[in-house]
């Protein structure tokens, strides 16, 4: 199977033209098909009518020849550097992916100047190809696969669109991690899930303060259409304006909106005996929410056994993200992919969103190939034949969540056997210890009055409930012991306070007992 991380940094590239003052070699190496209005608005209308036509599944070209250009082929296909095209005086210099055996679907790619717009017809000449490529081989129009966006140095890139309609940015941190989605259809429910495709993306510079291009991609699938424009910059931070319409062909079930993809394999909260030598293997390791209610929620991802859904029913909701809060490298011993690095992906929505809850998917898996793990807002309106769908909201890549708690927030989740030390230890109890920091519980010491952790089960018995300051790597630990009684989820929930005053964001934690023959 594809290394998703290795794919992205391997894969060839060309990009996007200025408006004006093309150099000789780009115009020796691009050319376009002539002019056509263009805006938001129209490109919308486009997607509305769309949406009234029935759906045509498009077929790849030459599918057997794509099928040969597996990964070791793809690699060996190199875009010419000298074709690369500046964006913002240079700032967003864009590239195009190569089709391949992964990405076999051509999009089209569109620059835009003033009120018009212009596609990019594909030219093999633009990439160096081994005299053996099974690339030679494909129709000379056979078009490009995705893009992505270089630093100004050209040496790395930070935003890369490739696949269906998922899109990935290095963040702050200059390391790819999970990925983002305009839409999803149908996540883990009994029918297959459908993958909206972006089909053509439109390139321009932005025109907003902080940001460097405009990316505005029409959308394409069975049940639903739409137009996703996203304002992005990199500027520490890497920052989008999202503003979407979509409209149904059909009446759709699920409709993901805002969705997040991630990979969790292990962590300290449940590693697995000798299933591999580092600490813990993760993109992500907690769902972050923070609710239009102003509480500030913290739940621990997840390797199930099987596929579980947790859902969070919240009304405006203020923010929510996919975190990685483990920042320190020996908790990973990993210097090849740098998960420590990974950046959070925070999503804060424009305009109120109604009622809705957010659901969380979490997928089992063995390895840290998948992506298993998916956020996403679900409107507690029905979505219907005809129904259009606006949303707006800012996705923030960066280190930290942007908007810091002023409550402590959870910084580990560890399970441990149940009991006291140095006594007989209980049947099929175990322990969880729970540290927070920061916010208004890091200035807390050991001689504070009046902490009380407040710890709730769905079911099954609690004990040992306790909570005290740690003044070595963390400031406070909650810890509780949990009898379950039979392998049914346990939903747990906990925080502490002092008095009326919460101290911490509230830990939430879906317990999957062991059946008690293997506790």
């Amino acid at each position: 199977m594809l290394d998703r991380r290795s794919f992205l940094t391997a894969a060839a590239a060309l990009g996007l033209l200025p408006a004006t003052g093309r150099a000789r070699a780009e115009e020796a190496l691009l050319s376009f098909e002539s002019p056509k209005p263009f805006s938001f608005q129209l490109l919308s209308d486009h997607a509305r009518r769309m949406a009234m036509q029935p759906y045509v599944a498009p077929r790849p070209r030459d599918p057997k020849v794509l099928d040969a250009i597996d990964f070791d082929a793809h690699w060996k296909i190199k875009y010419r550097p000298e074709a690369t095209l500046k964006v913002a005086d240079g700032e967003a210099p864009v590239r195009l992916f190569h089709l391949g055996r992964y990405f076999q679907l051509p999009v089209g790619i569109h620059v835009v100047d003033g009120e018009n717009s212009r596609e990019l017809r594909y030219d093999p000449a633009v990439f160096e190809m081994p005299a053996d490529s099974p690339a030679r081989k494909l129709p000379k129009d056979i078009g490009y696969a995705g893009l992505r966006v270089m630093a100004p140095d050209e040496k790395t890139d930070w935003l890369a669109f490739l696949g269906a309609a998922y899109f990935r940015s290095a963040g702050e941190l200059n390391q790819y991690g999970l990925s983002a989605r305009a839409l999803a259809i149908d996540v883990a429910m009994p029918t297959p899930e459908e993958f909206p495709r972006f089909t053509d993306y439109f390139l321009e510079r932005s025109t907003t303060p902080g940001r460097d291009l405009v990316i505005t991609c029409l959308i394409d699938s069975p049940r639903i259409t739409g137009v996703f424009r996203i304002d992005v910059g990199k500027h520490g931070p890497v920052v989008m304006d999202i503003d979407s319409r979509f409209y149904a062909r059909d009446r759709i079930e699920r409709v993901g909106l805002a969705p997040l993809t991630s990979m969790f394999w292990f962590s300290e909260t449940d590693r697995p005996d000798r299933v591999d030598w580092r600490p813990e293997v993760h993109d992500s390791d907690g769902l972050a929410i923070w609710t239009g209610a102003n509480e500030r929620i913290w739940r621990p991802l997840n390797n199930p056994p099987s596929v579980r859904t947790s859902s969070f029913a919240d009304k405006d909701p203020k923010g929510f993200g996919l975190l990685q809060r483990d920042r320190a490298f020996e908790n990973y011993e990993d210097d090849g992919v740098f998960y420590e690095k990974r950046p959070s992906v925070w999503i804060e929505p424009k305009g109120g969103w109604g009622a809705g809850e957010l659901q969380l998917v979490e997928i089992p898996t063995d390895d840290e190939i998948h992506d298993n793990i998916v956020a996403y807002w679900v409107s507690g309106k029905p979505v219907g034949r005809g129904d259009e769908i606006p949303l707006s909201y800012r996705l923030t890549w960066a280190k930290d969540e942007p908007h810091v708690p002023e409550v402590g927030t959870v910084r580990a989740t560890r399970i441990g056997r149940g009991g006291i030390p140095g006594q007989p230890r209980p049947k099929g109890v175990v322990k969880f210890a729970v540290d927070f920091d920061g916010g208004c519980i890091g200035g807390l010491d050991r001689d504070t009055q009046g902490v009380k952790a407040v710890v709730d089960a769905s079911r099954g018995e609690l004990s040992n409930v306790d909570c005290y300051s740690v003044k070595i790597g963390t400031a406070w630990r909650l810890t509780f012991d949990v009898k379950a009684g039979d392998p049914d989820p346990v939903d747990l929930r906990a925080y502490l306070k002092r008095g009326d005053e919460t101290l911490t964001e509230t830990w939430l934690y879906q317990y999957l007992p062991e059946p008690e023959s293997a506790s």
